[in-house]
């Protein structure tokens, strides 16, 4: 990826100054002078969309969106938020549009059938029983884009990613896993990281919902240079809780050391987004630590 270093760090505090005073309008600005990566930027556009439809601003959102969907087309998030923010200014033909279009995407997602059935029922109460023939195009996903998405979901599949499908560990499974991740935390004050991967992945067998063991193993992978792994075990965890400033703090080191810079800098965005705890630590881990 080709962000250079001070770009990246001068738009990183920069965003962060706007996000943290709820500033967005001045965000395009800072946006347009990297325009060196689009899928990048996409996901920038994104994010920023999800922020507005959080606050309310749905025609903001549905700007952005569009945005995101210019420059990285079929962005499966982008749809999804379009589409809520359609739904949410009853424009329900839109909303349905994208809603069915993320499900040509991936079949399995939630929220878009949930949005379908909902978009469904408003059309038939509102255009009769031949809503249908008052839709805008539904565009056809390339075969190709599917199957890129599958070939990522495979990659991502080494590890077991804990679904609400499981099983809930029993009492028991929960107290062994707690025992063994303990066992790891005592290697590491003693340095041996190695064999503290071994007890965390033990522990993860017994219970595998318990984020610290997963940023905990992902600080240990990060210790002996595997930095893929740290970012797998990080990118598990924000599967648990989206908002783990030590996974998202991890998963950006790992990617500093695999000169991943644009990666870096979109993870640094999302740790300075303000949250009620450590927002002071955030930034000086970010500014202090990640970009010099």
């Amino acid at each position: 990826l080709q962000y250079c270093g001070v770009c990246a760090i001068a738009l990183a505090r920069a965003f962060g100054i706007k996000l943290c005073q709820n500033k967005y309008a001045k965000l395009p600005a800072l946006v347009t002078p990297c325009k060196r990566n689009p899928e990048d930027l996409a996901i920038l556009y994104s994010n920023r969309a999800a922020s507005y439809l959080k606050d309310g601003n749905c025609g903001e959102c549905v700007k952005d969106c569009n945005m995101s969907l210019e420059l990285s087309q079929f962005n499966v998030k982008s749809l999804l938020r379009r589409a809520a923010a359609y739904e949410a200014l009853e424009r329900y033909r839109q909303a349905y549009v994208d809603y069915k279009t993320a499900l040509q995407i991936d079949c399995n997602i939630a929220a878009a059938h949930d949005g379908t059935n909902r978009m469904t029922k408003a059309l038939t109460e509102t255009d009769g029983p031949s809503w249908r023939e008052k839709l805008p195009p539904i565009p056809t996903v390339p075969l190709s884009v599917k199957e890129k998405l599958a070939q990522m979901s495979a990659g991502n599949a080494t590890q077991p990613s804990p679904t609400p499908q499981q099983n809930a560990p029993s009492d028991k499974e929960i107290k062994k896993a707690q025992a063994l991740k303990e066992e790891g935390n005592a290697l590491v004050k003693k340095g041996e990281h190695k064999k503290a991967i071994e007890k965390y992945s033990q522990s993860l067998k017994h219970n595998p919902t318990e984020v610290t063991t997963y940023t905990n193993r992902a600080l240990c992978y990060l210790s002996v240079k595997q930095y893929r792994d740290a970012i797998r075990d990080c990118d598990e965890a924000l599967v648990i809780d989206s908002n783990n400033v030590k996974a998202l703090y991890r998963r950006a080191q790992a990617h500093k050391e695999l000169k991943v810079r644009a990666r870096v800098f979109i993870i640094a965005l999302q740790l300075l987004i303000p949250t009620q705890r450590n927002q002071t630590l955030t930034r000086a881990l970010v500014t202090r630590s990640l970009f010099f």
